[in-house]
């Protein structure tokens, strides 16, 4: 399905939105109805611009009178990069196709949560790298599929001008995001990724490594940056980017049999058309000349083309995504982060909404003893989050479907996970409606004396008073279970945990702590976390994990209805790679490859065809399905990882199917 005419608004009339405005006039299927800004003069000033008796352009003094026009199907979003999330959503929100100025967002995270809002609203959305559109991109991205120069082995691109600004301009505002890496630097990595991708017959790769160096200036944002990219193919990249510096701004592609240039890559004349130069080895240079076209407009009709699929293949969600992800490590190797990165920044929420469960969340709950509020059935596990703004974009997308219950430990990220979480709970202000699972005392320091030091760092690490749920991380056999449960039960007594319980410890261990609990008065564990899933464990990934995946331990879970946290629920990713002719990962082969295990996948592959979803969903479903309570943990490290396993919340099994996928029955 196509659109055959778009409405089109724009937010922002600056210098941008001049140029979509003034190409839009050339587009096959788009016309500009409405302009936007911040004040009502502004907004009428640049509709008067491209106003007719016969087409007038409406004129709003806010975005959000323009985001409720019914009379709009899409908008072209051109304020300052810091604002180009919160507009896209409340856009998507309102039920209008979106191409948005890059960069996207200013980090990967906001780009996570903007394509995950476009993906449920089922519209359109596009990052407004328009070179992409033009044609000459596309031959140029022909020319490295046919292997015009034979191999590629380097690319070299740049975009950088030299600019004398004044000291209040954007692009030296690092509130505003300012800089040369999230103003052009995207242009000359996003191509290296695109000649990276042709080369494989791809639409795009991403480096496997990269460094950088540049300048950071006075005014805290970058100048000049220069870095090299090393893709799995082993090409290389260099790219440079700044607005403090002038380059070739060209593209240059190196292969075994020649070179290819593009001397005008990001903005070719809309008028005389262009050229790229192909050079081989022993040959004349070869002029191609490539026709004019007006890229934005081409990038317009692309969303009419395209909007049944919600994204372009020309620069489709998972390029955005990989893009953004590259621009981080780019300001990663710089050391540059705004003011409002900070990891104890009141970061808000990416819409600017307060947070809360949407209408179509389908999260089970369930109580475990002690704790006394109801928890979700899957708990996100807090170990893999790289900033504030990754990790309030992962925990605000778990909350929003459901999710309250968060894993973490005192080891974790030495100690940056837990401030972390703290930080999103704060600044979320949710510490009563979330249950924060903690855990201690791993393995050197497994003793009374240093599980408590380490839970007092842990809840001013998490800003808190008490824990939810505390598990001690390992056990130490040397110590006697009698000792363990007085300390806890000390805590428990004053407030700083709710409830207890242990994680990798033996059944025999449990049943003897919770003895020694009942005879001398003691609050006893009331939870267990070993590894448990669909997938028995022939051996545990790490020294001191201990498993409850034999049929002895399934009899005890199921006659005690221990409460059960299970870690690696879906065995390392067994269900969705594992293979007997793959014995790359050394791990998991070691811990799950048995003929038995490859059996349950093989059946979990049969009942996800016919439940039209992914082994991996199965297998989660498996853990939720048990008789015994659980609570699974999952470590997604993306919102689309997170969506894939919660589709395991959609199917419900029977019994009958639980034991045929364990092969008992």
């Amino acid at each position: 399905m196509s659109l055959e005419h778009v409405r089109w608004g724009i937010v922002g009339p600056g210098s941008i939105a001049h140029r979509f405005a003034d190409q839009l006039v050339h587009s096959r299927t788009g016309s500009l109805v409405a302009a936007a800004s911040r004040t009502l003069e502004r907004a009428q000033s640049f509709a008067a611009e491209y106003s007719s008796e016969a087409a007038p352009v409406r004129a709003y003094g806010s975005y959000a009178e323009l985001f409720a026009d019914p009379q709009i199907d899409a908008v072209y979003i051109a304020t300052v990069h810091t604002e180009h999330i919160r507009l896209a959503l409340e856009a998507l929100e309102a039920g209008k196709h979106v191409i948005s100025e890059k960069p996207l967002s200013v980090d990967h995270a906001g780009v996570m949560v903007v394509v995950e809002a476009a993906r449920r609203a089922g519209l359109y959305l596009a990052e407004g790298f328009m070179y992409r559109f033009h044609p000459q991109t596309e031959r140029l991205a022909q020319l490295v599929r046919e292997g015009a120069i034979g191999d590629i082995q380097h690319v070299d691109a740049s975009f950088a001008f030299a600019a004398e600004l004044p000291a209040d301009h954007r692009l030296k505002n690092p509130d505003l995001a300012g800089g040369g890496i999230l103003d052009v630097g995207g242009y000359p990595v996003s191509a290296a990724r695109l000649i990276a991708g042709a080369a494989s017959d791809a639409l795009f790769a991403d480096p496997v490594s990269l460094t950088a160096h540049g300048t950071i200036g006075a005014s805290g944002v970058d100048e000049w940056m220069s870095a090299s990219l090393v893709f799995a193919s082993g090409l290389t990249a260099h790219v440079t980017s700044g607005v403090g510096l002038q380059d070739e701004n060209r593209i240059v592609v190196y292969g075994s049999a020649g070179r290819i240039t593009v001397s005008e890559p990001w903005l070719p004349s809309e008028t005389e058309g262009s050229t790229i130069e192909v050079a081989r080895v022993g040959e004349p240079v070869e002029t191609i000349e490539v026709a004019a076209a007006y890229q934005y407009a081409v990038q317009a009709d692309a969303l009419a083309e395209n909007v049944e699929a919600g994204q372009s293949p020309q620069m489709g969600w998972a390029d955005s995504l990989g893009n953004a992800r590259t621009l981080d490590q780019l300001r990663a190797q710089l050391g540059l982060n705004f003011p409002f990165e900070a990891a104890t920044a009141n970061i808000p929420t990416f819409s600017g909404k307060p947070l809360a469960v949407r209408g179509d969340a389908t999260m089970p709950y369930g109580t475990i003893a002690g704790i006394g509020k109801r928890m979700s059935r899957l708990v996100m596990g807090v170990d893999n989050q790289a900033t504030l703004s990754h990790a309030s974009a992962m925990f605000d997308d778990f909350v929003e479907r459901g999710g309250n219950a968060f894993d973490t430990a005192y080891i974790y990220g030495g100690g940056a996970m837990e401030r972390l979480l703290g930080q999103w709970v704060a600044n979320r202000g949710l510490r009563d409606d979330v249950v924060i699972i903690g855990k201690g005392a791993h393995t050197p320091y497994c003793d009374p004396e240093s599980l408590t030091r380490q839970l007092h760092e842990s809840l001013d690490r998490l800003q808190t008073d008490h824990l939810d749920l505390y598990l001690m991380h390992r056990d130490n056999a040397d110590v006697p279970v009698a000792e363990f449960v007085d300390v806890l039960d000390e805590h428990v007594r004053a407030g700083r945990i709710r409830a207890f319980g242990v994680s990798n410890w033996s059944i025999p261990r449990f049943e003897e702590a919770n003895r020694y609990a009942q005879a001398n008065g003691k609050t006893g564990f009331a939870a267990l976390s070993d590894h448990f899933g669909l997938a028995h464990a022939e051996d545990v990934p790490w020294a001191g994990c201990e498993h409850v995946t034999d049929p002895a331990d399934r009899q005890w879970l199921e006659r005690t209805n221990t409460p059960l946290l299970p870690w690696s629920s879906q065995a390392r990713g067994f269900f969705a790679r594992a293979d007997r002719e793959n014995t790359a990962d050394a791990e998991l082969v070691r811990c799950y490859y048995s003929d038995e295990n490859f059996e349950r996948l093989a059946r979990a592959r049969q009942l996800s065809a016919e439940l039209g979803v992914a082994p991996t969903a199965v297998a989660l479903a498996y853990v939720l399905a048990q008789s015994f309570p659980t609570f699974p943990l999952i470590g997604p490290r993306s919102i689309e990882e997170t969506r894939t396993s919660m589709e395991g919340l959609s199917i419900h099994l029977a019994d009958e199917q639980v034991r045929w996928l364990d092969l008992r029955g």
